[in-house]
């Protein structure tokens, strides 16, 4: 399907907020100045494929670019390679042409640089006609038994006569590429001369900067439209900011730990009890926290915007994201949480609503990111392929590229602001059963474990951390309880607390039971 139409169909699809700000592609006004652009070109005698010729001669390899100053910008280039020494060469004869852009990214000023080696005036004589004159009659000379084609030959031509009826003023450069040459004693110890040691008829680089009008138009307006997309943008990621900032708040009400939604919730203390007689005390929670974390856990599980994988790391693309967040959001219904039956709070299916709204948002602005980039690439192609004129290599190009990291940073700012309300429960396992590690042992070399993991350690002789292998785990007692952690563990993880409290109890009284013989799972017998 053609781009304009998919690109039409695309913008049909996405918010009117959104739709309203993305770059006319099929922008008629773009297409005339294309076309201004063509005729200010032919008006130069610069046709486009000759055009193309020139500039592709003057970035080969085996050119030799030189500035105003000495210097050898990347910018500023001439191809003309005869040496002093050499009668200028049909080669050296033929205009070196670089199109390069000027200015700020605010007001771009495309021009055309153009290098002629041509044959100078005499000195009583300065008059423009007279320079391109010789230099007419200098090609028609070197052009004889040359292998160009006589149309190559009538565009050169055709080119310095233009510039000659235009009235171009021809910057002198004198010797600024090395290549004039002069055997008349008059010039000599001039700094823009090179003496042959014979004589020849010599050669002076004449420079000639065209301003493009209308191509500088062309590049304004577009850039122009990328500088409106973008203060656009500016504007939806600061209300994009608000609406997370109040989510947040929102889902942190909602989802309240055990010492907020329960008035029975009592602080562990090493002052008031023994670690041993710990017990967690489960309540009906007035909270969200387990829907939520359930939530999250899928939505992290889903990966819908970004693989965190190391084989394929990096943004997905807007069909597997797309895919993703429908996965994400059947999942959410199969699980009972989509029409808010296990919530117990009204602001929670409020705020899962908002959710979904805010990754919906982010999709579509991805669409509409990488739909603008391929307009501003496809506007700069036929630009380009009208003209001739390839766009430089450089910073003043028009570029979309603020349009589309947007999306990576509502992203970032998602995964940064509000999964982070709600602890996970990875975060605060034990790296030996891979469960919970409530009644946590901090070692001396500072890695926690579970107390029932740790024991088990102990009754082996086993004294090397698992994780730094220092001797810790033998001399490991009841005051290497980390209380503060304990607490922060029935506080956020009620349930997951209490069912690991009752296996180690379990796991322990059967380890009792098997020291004494008894096999605990043997079945009772009553004599």
């Amino acid at each position: 399907m053609h781009f304009s139409k998919t690109y039409t169909q695309l913008l049909e699809s996405l918010p009117p907020e959104l739709r309203d700000n993305a770059i006319q592609y099929r922008q008629v006004r773009l297409k005339k100045i294309i076309n201004r652009i063509v005729g200010e070109l032919s008006l130069l005698g610069l046709e486009p494929k000759l055009l193309q010729e020139l500039i592709e001669a003057s970035n080969s390899p085996s050119t030799s670019p030189t500035s105003e100053d000495g210097n050898d910008p990347e910018a500023h280039v001439s191809t003309d390679t005869t040496s002093p020494s050499q009668s200028p060469s049909r080669s050296s004869l033929v205009p070196k042409v670089v199109y390069e852009l000027t200015g700020t990214p605010q007001h771009l000023e495309p021009q055309l640089r153009i290098w002629l080696n041509v044959t100078p005036p005499p000195p009583s004589t300065s008059h423009i006609d007279e320079i391109t004159d010789a230099d007419h009659d200098s090609i028609e000379e070197q052009s004889k038994g040359d292998d160009d084609t006589a149309e190559q030959r009538t565009g050169y031509e055709r080119l310095l006569c233009t510039l000659r009826q235009r009235g171009v003023q021809l910057q002198e450069t004198g010797a600024a590429t090395g290549q004039t040459t002069d055997s008349d004693p008059a010039l000599q110890g001039s700094g823009n001369t090179t003496q042959s040691s014979i004589p020849e008829p010599h050669t002076q680089t004449q420079e000639i900067v065209i301003p493009l009008v209308h191509d500088s138009e062309f590049f304004n307006i577009l850039s122009t439209t990328l500088e409106s997309v973008s203060n656009h943008l500016t504007t939806v990621h600061e209300e994009f900011t608000v609406t997370l900032k109040q989510l947040s708040h929102t889902i942190a009400d909602s989802a309240h730990p055990a010492s907020v939604s329960s008035s029975s919730f009592q602080p562990l203390s090493p002052v008031t009890m023994h670690a041993g007689a710990v017990r967690v005390r489960t309540t009906n929670l007035k909270s969200d926290l387990y829907a939520w974390r359930q939530i999250f856990q899928l939505y992290l599980e889903s990966e819908v915007f970004e693989d965190i994988t190391e084989a394929h790391r990096g943004e997905r693309s807007v069909e597997e994201c797309e895919r993703r967040l429908q996965l994400f959001a059947d999942r959410v219904t199969k699980e009972g949480l989509g029409d808010g039956s296990k919530f117990k709070l009204k602001q929670s299916a409020q705020a899962l609503e908002t959710f979904l709204s805010l990754n919906l948002f982010i999709l579509n602005l991805k669409k509409l990111s990488h739909a603008n980039s391929e307009a501003t690439r496809k506007i700069l192609k036929k630009h380009a392929k009208r003209t001739a004129l390839s766009l430089p290599n450089t910073s003043l190009a028009p570029s979309a590229s603020s349009t589309t990291s947007l999306p990576r940073i509502l992203v970032q700012a998602l995964g940064e602001k509000l999964i982070p309300i709600i602890p996970s429960l990875a975060d605060y396992c034990c790296h030996i059963c891979m469960d919970i590690a409530f009644k946590p042992i901090r070692l001396g070399c500072g890695h926690l474990f579970c107390v029932r993991c740790l024991v088990k350690m102990q009754k082996r002789g086993q004294d090397d951390c698992p994780m730094c292998r220092q001797p810790t785990v033998v001399m490991a007692n009841r005051s290497n309880v980390d209380w503060a952690l304990l607490n922060f563990m029935q506080d956020w993880f009620p349930i997951e607390a209490r069912d690991k409290l009752k296996a180690n109890e379990k796991e322990a009284a059967n380890e009792e039971l098997a020291e004494m013989g008894i096999n605990p799972d043997a079945a009772c017998i009553i004599a």
